[in-house]
């Protein structure tokens, strides 16, 4: 056993940090207290040896996603101070994000993909928990999910994890036909709705007609902050969002929302309990309550002074290499998915002597590190909406020099 003794002064460090948490200082002993000193927290980031990146890229999973906003990192340190009944904190939350998105009932799940596998066990087994108990064995139970060929993802790997079939089809009439008794779902992805034949409003509407639930998967749909109203009141019985995007809660939290007896079915699937689907798709009592802090602070901000903010960056770093040779600029907004303004940017690869994707890898490996929004193969894409307070400036100083060493 180790006779180490340990450190005060570490140990004073800790305890400044809690004492200063509103609500627990008040719970440690006078003796303990002493002021806070952020100089003496760890980072372990550091000490790993891993490269930190600036995101000029979005969202992204891989890239860590978002950062919390510092009201919610408060409240998830607040949180990590208290036990709590975990049911009793879920059905809390839930109820006050279903008052505040005006929707039935919601749930925080293990971020989105949690929600589509929970959306799905939810309408197999309902609230039944022999049935409960029995998947991903769904051999006697409804087990397929319909869903338009043209929405073919990966993501749908989550839904099957319920033991359940993609029939996938590509017609209004296909779908009609292939619905059956064995039906338990049709899933709508909203990152594909431009492919497919059958739009949103055909397809909750068929949905209806059939007595057939619906699940629209709108992980990267928010902003705009009306699509957190927008798709229950057009009629889905479930949706859901990531909340680690653009609500910028924890990167491992997520919302399902919908009908009331649904959510109750999803959460009967979900862990704490043991013997269910998604038992390991935990959610702790920090992310359920950070998870809230984001979304109301997300709710309550002034979108349109953010998105002008957001253009006035892609402007800073369009004026920075505007006046190098052949290189053009233009401001766009996709159309579905990070909805936001980005930069795009274009050159004659013949006169730089440089393609977008060796300037990307040349941002990439410089100093500081910064990522650019993948996929584009010719032009490099910038998005702003991720970047910390003046990182657009480093941004568009490490593009500019990028560029005119071409």
């Amino acid at each position: 056993m180790s006779t180490k003794q340990p450190n005060r002064r570490s140990f004073l460090s800790v305890v400044s940090v809690v004492s200063a948490l509103p609500g627990v200082g008040a719970l440690l002993p006078a003796s303990f207290a002493a002021p806070p000193d952020a100089s003496q927290s760890r980072d372990i980031i550091a000490e790993l040896g891993v490269r930190p990146i600036i995101n000029a890229a979005g969202t992204y999973t891989a890239l860590t996603a978002s950062l919390m906003p510092p009201e919610v990192v408060a409240a998830i340190q607040v949180a990590s101070r208290q036990y709590v009944r975990l049911n009793e904190l879920h059905d809390a939350v839930g109820a006050r994000i279903a008052e505040r998105l005006q929707c039935e009932a919601a749930l925080v799940s293990a971020g989105c993909a949690s929600a589509l596998s929970l959306a799905a066990a939810a309408c197999v087994t309902g609230t039944d928990r022999e049935k409960i108990r029995q998947i991903p064995d769904t051999h006697n139970l409804k087990n397929e999910v319909i869903s338009q060929r043209a929405h073919r993802s990966g993501y749908a790997h989550a839904i099957r994890n319920a033991g359940v079939q993609i029939v996938e089809v590509e017609t209004r009439q296909e779908l009609e036909r292939a619905i059956n008794h064995r039906t338990a779902m049709m899933v709508f992805f909203n990152h594909a709705a431009p492919d497919g034949q059958i739009g949103l409003d055909e397809f909750v509407a068929l949905g209806k007609k059939h007595n057939v639930p619906t699940l629209i998967d709108a992980a990267a749909d928010v902003p705009p902050v009306e699509n957190l109203f927008r798709f229950t009141k057009m009629g889905f019985d479930l949706v859901a969002f990531s909340g680690g995007k653009g609500l910028r809660g924890p990167q491992s939290a997520g919302l399902l929302l919908g009908r009331k007896d649904l959510i109750e079915a999803a959460r009967m699937n979900n862990s704490p309990n043991s013997d269910a689907l998604c038992r390991t798709n935990k959610v702790n009592k920090e992310e359920l309550v950070g998870m809230l802090a984001a979304l109301e602070l997300f709710l309550d901000r002034d979108h349109e002074a953010v998105w002008k903010d957001w253009e006035a960056r892609c402007s800073r770093i369009a004026a920075a290499v505007g006046q190098i040779r052949t290189v053009r600029t233009e401001t766009f907004v996709p159309e579905i998915a990070n909805a936001v303004p980005h930069l795009r940017v274009t050159w004659d690869e013949t006169a730089l002597g440089m393609t977008p994707a060796q300037v990307s890898e040349k941002m990439r490996a410089g100093e500081p590190s910064i990522e650019v929004r993948p996929g584009a193969r010719e032009a490099l894409e910038i998005g702003v909406w991720m970047l910390e307070p003046g990182e657009d400036e480093v941004v568009a100083r490490r593009l500019r020099e990028v560029l005119q060493q071409a």
